[in-house]
């Protein structure tokens, strides 16, 4: 639970500052972000190491030693927090900046720039399980240590680095502007998803949640006067499921593959490490010939269908071959899912600047944790709860528990009452429960189909204007197209 926690703490600042920092980031400047998300991985460090210093202490126990593990997960949650708002600084600077540099290849760029984070999922898959028995044993600094160093590196790397300013301001499109850009319908999504995970973490009422709501965004709305680009809330739309798809998909693999990879003799983080290779491979030497040949949109219609086939395969592929053919189909589908549709945002919202372009980044990291990890959970233990209840009618009335998610209570099997059961019973639901925890996999195919359709739309719509056309905002304030 604990684990969970902090990962948790890791994530919603992260989605957080991404969105605030972009509203601000072309007036402070983006050397002044990078050293600041510098700041927050040294304090990250310092707060870890503090943590492992109360809690490896000499001569704690009893009491003592629960007092410790407290204070040393309280310093871990603030440090996580800090790590948190470290990461979104830096993806609220280095979208804009890419955008920026590569004005007539942004979605091959941005496809390019975001290789590092399955990168990022590879090396450290790989890290991770090679040092899992050390770091259970031994010092789990060491981790820390892996996360310092690239941050050094980092700084050495951008500290003499010159910055452009970014193309918004260039053409000189007002801050005005680019609110209007994002429009009220954007800031009420936003608004509706920083409080909401922010009621959560700090335990708000209801009351509060929505009075902050409204008022955000009936202050933005008076001040910008727009609904925003029609295009744009369509993209944001599309953005919520497609984090589901990818980074929703990616948090639950593991666990919904275990008891499959396990009857292959092979460790379920296998699946994410190989889909994420797969991701990187795609993202760093295929994009900018892929967006040519089908453009943004038709590239990302054709994610759609590999994804959807790929999850459909997976949730009942067994065996190592079988199992590694279906995640290679998902991991083709997922690749250029979250980069592409920052493109085609930088592309048809340029007067959006950075808000825009990092709005909807944010959107999508927090309706990961909001609805599509709730949702994804709701659909494995529905599923078990289903499968029980068809099985064996009988059994699951004495074990039938509710749970909570978005849309409201569900049944699911209760833990503790199925604890209480015969062996025999445990057996049988736990030889359930494996198959229909996989099988949920195919539930999740709701929402690169619901892509799908948003994608076509849009695909149709552009060729009744003539086909998909970048937008390119010139310095004199007017607007410009060019062919993809």
């Amino acid at each position: 639970m604990q684990i969970g926690e902090l990962f948790g703490a890791g994530v919603w600042p992260f989605a957080i500052s991404i969105i605030l920092f972009s509203l601000v980031i072309d007036r402070i400047g983006y050397k002044i972000a990078m050293y600041f998300s510098f700041v927050c991985y040294a304090l990250y460090g310092l707060f870890a190491s503090l943590a492992y210093a109360k809690v490896s202490a000499a001569g704690l126990e009893g009491q003592a030693l629960l007092d410790a593990q407290a204070a040393g997960f309280k310093l871990l949650y603030t440090g996580s927090i800090i790590l948190g708002l470290g990461n979104g600084t830096v993806e609220a600077f280095i979208n804009p900046v890419v955008a920026t540099l590569f004005r007539k290849e942004k979605t091959k760029w941005l496809n390019i720039l975001h290789a590092g984070w399955p990168g990022g999922l590879v090396i450290g898959g790989i890290i991770t399980m090679g040092l899992s028995g050390i770091v259970d044993k031994g010092d789990w600094r060491i981790i820390v240590g892996i996360i310092v160093f690239p941050a050094v590196v980092y700084l050495i790397m951008l500290a003499k680095a010159t910055f452009p300013v970014n193309e918004r301001v260039q053409a000189g499109a007002s801050y005005k502007d680019m609110l209007a850009e994002f429009g009220v319908f954007g800031a009420f999504i936003a608004a509706w998803l920083v409080f909401s995970q922010l009621a959560q973490v700090f335990v708000w009422g209801e009351g509060l949640k929505w009075g902050l709501i409204v008022a955000g965004t009936v202050a933005y709305g008076v001040y910008c006067r727009s609904l925003g680009n029609p295009v744009l809330i369509v993209l944001i739309i599309i953005m919520m499921p497609l984090a589901v798809t990818e980074l929703g998909t990616d948090g639950w693999i593991t666990g919904l593959m275990e008891e499959p990879m396990k009857k292959a003799n092979a460790n379920p983080a296998w699946v994410l490490v190989y889909t994420s290779f797969i991701m990187m491979i795609l993202r760093f030497f295929t994009s900018g010939f892929l967006v040519k040949k089908f453009s943004p949109l038709g590239l990302l219609g054709i994610s759609s269908v590999l994804a959807i086939c790929g999850l459909f395969w997976l949730s009942s592929a067994s065996g190592i071959t079988i199992i590694f053919a279906a995640a290679t189909l998902y991991g083709f589908g997922k690749t250029f899912f979250w980069p592409t549709m920052l493109g085609i945002v930088s592309e048809q919202c340029p007067k959006g600047g950075a808000l825009t372009l990092n709005a909807i980044a944010g959107i999508g990291m927090l309706s990961v944790g909001i609805v599509g990890s709730p949702l994804i959970g709701y659909f494995q233990e529905d599923n078990v709860a289903k499968a029980v209840k068809t099985e064996h009618v009988e059994v699951f009335q004495q074990i039938e528990g509710t749970g909570d998610y978005v849309l409201g209570t569900y049944s699911k099997i209760d833990a503790d009452k199925l604890a209480t059961q015969p062996a025999e019973i445990q057996e049988k639901v736990g030889e359930i429960k494996e198959k229909a925890t996989q099988a949920a996999l195919s539930r999740i195919t709701i929402f690169p189909i619901f892509m799908l359709v948003c994608y076509l739309g849009l695909i149709f719509f552009f060729k009744s204007r003539g086909g998909y056309k970048a937008v390119d905002i010139v310095h004199n304030g007017g607007e410009s197209t060019s062919a993809h």
